[in-house]
Protein backbone atom coordinates (compact mmCIF):
# COMPACT_ATOMS: atom_id res chain seq x y z
CA UNK A 1 0.00 0.00 0.00
CA UNK A 2 1.50 3.26 -0.94
CA UNK A 3 0.24 6.70 0.92
CA UNK A 4 0.81 9.86 -0.40
CA UNK A 5 0.67 13.10 1.77
CA UNK A 6 0.01 16.92 0.62
CA UNK A 7 0.20 19.36 2.89
CA UNK A 8 -1.36 23.18 2.48
CA UNK A 9 -2.82 25.97 4.79
CA UNK A 10 -5.30 29.39 4.81
CA UNK A 11 -6.23 31.67 7.18
CA UNK A 12 -10.06 32.23 7.94
CA UNK A 13 -12.50 33.94 11.39
CA UNK A 14 -14.63 31.61 12.72
CA UNK A 15 -16.78 31.30 15.92
CA UNK A 16 -18.17 28.63 17.59
CA UNK A 17 -21.64 28.34 18.35
CA UNK A 18 -22.79 26.61 21.15
CA UNK A 19 -20.02 27.22 23.18
CA UNK A 20 -19.46 28.22 26.16
CA UNK A 21 -15.92 29.77 26.40
CA UNK A 22 -13.53 32.22 23.96
CA UNK A 23 -13.90 30.72 21.23
CA UNK A 24 -17.53 31.66 21.14
CA UNK A 25 -16.03 34.97 20.01
CA UNK A 26 -15.08 36.26 16.49
CA UNK A 27 -11.61 34.42 16.40
CA UNK A 28 -9.24 33.29 13.65
CA UNK A 29 -6.72 30.86 12.60
CA UNK A 30 -4.12 30.42 10.52
CA UNK A 31 -5.25 26.31 9.76
CA UNK A 32 -2.61 23.55 8.18
CA UNK A 33 -4.30 21.12 6.43
CA UNK A 34 -3.36 17.52 5.36
CA UNK A 35 -4.43 14.91 2.47
CA UNK A 36 -3.53 11.59 2.77
CA UNK A 37 -4.63 9.35 -0.60
CA UNK A 38 -4.24 5.66 -0.63
CA UNK A 39 -3.26 3.24 -3.87
CA UNK A 40 -2.23 -0.06 -3.97
CA UNK A 41 -0.03 0.04 -6.72
CA UNK A 42 1.90 2.72 -9.44
CA UNK A 43 0.84 3.14 -12.78
CA UNK A 44 3.68 2.18 -15.60
CA UNK A 45 5.07 6.05 -14.71
CA UNK A 46 5.95 4.88 -11.23
CA UNK A 47 3.05 7.31 -9.75
CA UNK A 48 -0.05 6.56 -8.31
CA UNK A 49 -0.82 9.71 -8.87
CA UNK A 50 0.79 13.36 -9.39
CA UNK A 51 1.65 15.50 -6.30
CA UNK A 52 1.20 18.66 -8.52
CA UNK A 53 -2.51 17.24 -9.74
CA UNK A 54 -3.41 16.85 -5.46
CA UNK A 55 -1.83 20.05 -3.92
CA UNK A 56 -4.00 22.02 -6.90
CA UNK A 57 -7.03 20.48 -6.14
CA UNK A 58 -6.71 21.18 -2.65
CA UNK A 59 -5.60 24.82 -2.84
CA UNK A 60 -8.60 25.52 -5.04
CA UNK A 61 -11.05 24.10 -2.20
CA UNK A 62 -8.95 25.75 0.68
CA UNK A 63 -8.66 29.23 -1.56
CA UNK A 64 -12.73 29.10 -1.08
CA UNK A 65 -12.03 29.05 2.78
CA UNK A 66 -8.98 31.55 2.82
CA UNK A 67 -9.42 34.77 4.40
CA UNK A 68 -13.09 34.00 4.81
CA UNK A 69 -15.58 33.59 7.68
CA UNK A 70 -16.43 30.50 7.81
CA UNK A 71 -19.66 30.74 9.75
CA UNK A 72 -21.18 33.11 6.63
CA UNK A 73 -20.44 30.17 4.15
CA UNK A 74 -23.46 28.11 3.23
CA UNK A 75 -21.97 24.73 4.35
CA UNK A 76 -21.51 26.27 7.94
CA UNK A 77 -24.51 28.12 8.41
CA UNK A 78 -25.99 24.65 9.06
CA UNK A 79 -22.99 23.01 10.43
CA UNK A 80 -20.89 24.83 13.51
CA UNK A 81 -17.09 25.67 12.00
CA UNK A 82 -15.04 23.67 14.43
CA UNK A 83 -11.58 21.80 13.26
CA UNK A 84 -13.64 18.22 12.72
CA UNK A 85 -16.58 20.02 10.51
CA UNK A 86 -13.81 21.63 8.34
CA UNK A 87 -11.93 18.13 8.29
CA UNK A 88 -15.02 16.74 6.86
CA UNK A 89 -15.75 19.90 4.55
CA UNK A 90 -12.44 19.69 2.91
CA UNK A 91 -12.01 15.21 2.74
CA UNK A 92 -15.52 15.66 0.67
CA UNK A 93 -15.22 18.37 -1.57
CA UNK A 94 -11.60 16.63 -2.33
CA UNK A 95 -12.93 13.04 -2.17
CA UNK A 96 -15.29 14.06 -5.39
CA UNK A 97 -12.77 16.56 -7.00
CA UNK A 98 -9.51 13.63 -6.96
CA UNK A 99 -12.15 10.66 -8.04
CA UNK A 100 -9.40 8.55 -9.50
CA UNK A 101 -8.86 4.18 -10.28
CA UNK A 102 -6.53 3.26 -8.01
CA UNK A 103 -6.04 6.38 -5.62
CA UNK A 104 -8.83 7.33 -3.17
CA UNK A 105 -8.33 10.09 -0.48
CA UNK A 106 -7.73 7.95 2.81
CA UNK A 107 -8.13 11.23 5.40
CA UNK A 108 -8.15 14.70 6.00
CA UNK A 109 -6.32 16.41 9.10
CA UNK A 110 -6.54 19.84 9.84
CA UNK A 111 -4.29 21.85 12.29
CA UNK A 112 -5.93 24.45 13.70
CA UNK A 113 -2.44 25.59 15.92
CA UNK A 114 0.97 23.56 16.44
CA UNK A 115 -0.63 21.63 18.88
CA UNK A 116 -4.45 20.53 17.98
CA UNK A 117 -5.65 18.89 15.18
CA UNK A 118 -8.47 17.04 13.43
CA UNK A 119 -8.57 14.09 11.56
CA UNK A 120 -11.74 12.79 9.24
CA UNK A 121 -12.18 9.64 6.94
CA UNK A 122 -15.07 7.86 6.00
CA UNK A 123 -14.13 4.14 7.79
Amino acid sequence: MYKLRVRSEFSAAHNLREYRGKCEALHGHNWKVEAALAARDVGRDGLAMDFHVIKRTLKKILGELDHAYLNELPYFKKQNPTSENLARYIYEKLRISLRTAGCELHEVTVWESDNCSATYDER
